[in-house]
């Protein structure tokens, strides 16, 4: 049974952006927020979604969202990846996925055959007043931002 029920409260959390800063789910309230989840920083894939979530990010503010992605990096790889990309979104850090296992964003996985826990490449948006208004349980990297975005649109008043 999934945690992540449309219309249900999201899951409460806080943690440390690229800069140390805590984010607080609750802080944000009364905002739109996109969380998404990804493997790992400065990866094909991770690096995609991360860059178009940065270049649709005017987007996402006139519709008055924040963007969050949340993986299981450090804070200093973090710091990393958003200058070497001129990334313009936050990233939290979830070194022990307690947060990613709330969202359904940690899991079995399996590569070639091979089965092993990893993280769930998926995207939660939290409606202002902190429900889940949608969730994405899997997702392809490239074209996602902007598939939020629409939904978002869709969702938003």
């Amino acid at each position: 049974m999934s945690k992540l029920e449309i219309g249900k409260k999201a899951p409460a959390f806080t943690l440390p952006d690229q800069a140390g800063a805590k984010v607080k789910l609750s802080d944000l309230a009364g905002r739109w927020v996109v969380l998404y989840f990804y493997p790992k920083d400065d990866t094909p894939g991770c690096t995609v979604e991360a860059c178009e979530f940065t270049s649709g990010l005017a987007g996402f503010e006139k519709l008055d969202a924040v963007v969050l992605g949340c993986s299981p990096d450090s804070a200093e790889s973090h710091r990393k990846f958003v200058a070497k990309h001129k990334l313009r979104v936050r990233l939290l850090s979830d070194p022990d996925h307690a947060v990613m296992q709330k969202y359904e964003a940690w899991g079995e996985k399996s590569n070639y055959g091979k089965k092993f826990m990893g993280v769930i490449r998926s995207t939660v948006l939290v409606d202002p007043a902190g429900k889940v208004a949608y969730h994405w349980p899997t997702v392809k990297a490239a074209g996602h931002a902007d598939k939020v975005r629409e939904k978002l649109a869709e969702l938003a008043p």
